[in-house]
């Protein structure tokens, strides 16, 4: 009973995020701060994908306008250094279809994160995500790291992230109401 009632007491408080909200804690009870992270809220969907040139008016001249054209069109794969996450990484015999096995699992447990699979001899290695940052690649580790105890953050080009409003999230902390050690 004693355990249901502090469960039922660390769900509600995991709801209370740190801000000015007063919390009182019961005798013989501490508050401990922890980190979380939650998706974010939706954004409007309808910008994505479109050029920001349509929308706004930009005064430049001609030659500045082709030049970006041509920029645009000589970088189509719009790569740039950034992080991601490698949940597969092995040699054995089975290793080819063991990768396979990860990327799918990955992809039906988190729709919307890019996954790639790869080959460089010895090793099939399956990474995932798109990430600029180490701390964004270090999030999603945190995400995963139950589900592929493995993984790891690896630095390499990565293609460009487009937003989509599925992969952000926001970082809070928490505070988990915990029994007092005695």
């Amino acid at each position: 009973m004693k355990k249901f009632v502090i469960c039922m007491m660390l769900s509600c408080l995991t709801a209370l995020c740190a801000s000015s909200q007063n919390i009182v804690v019961p005798q013989g009870y501490q508050l401990k701060d922890s980190v979380v992270f939650r998706p974010e809220s939706r954004v409007d969907s309808s910008l994505v994908g479109k050029s920001i040139f349509s929308m706004v008016q930009v005064n430049q001249s001609q030659e500045m306008q082709g030049a970006f054209r041509r920029h645009l069109e000589r970088n189509p794969q719009r790569e740039m250094n950034g992080y991601r996450v490698r949940i597969f990484f092995d040699n054995k015999q089975t290793s080819r279809a063991a990768s396979e096995t990860a990327m799918n699992r990955f992809k039906a447990l988190h729709p919307g994160i890019p996954a790639y699979r790869s080959y460089e001899s010895p090793y099939f290695k399956v990474t995932v995500g798109d990430y600029r940052t180490k701390s964004e690649a270090m999030a999603l580790l945190q995400r995963v790291k139950d589900e592929f105890p493995g993984a790891f953050v690896v630095k390499g080009n990565i293609r460009f992230p487009i937003f989509s409003g599925k992969e952000t999230y926001v970082v809070d902390t928490i505070y988990v109401l915990k029994p007092e050690k005695k």
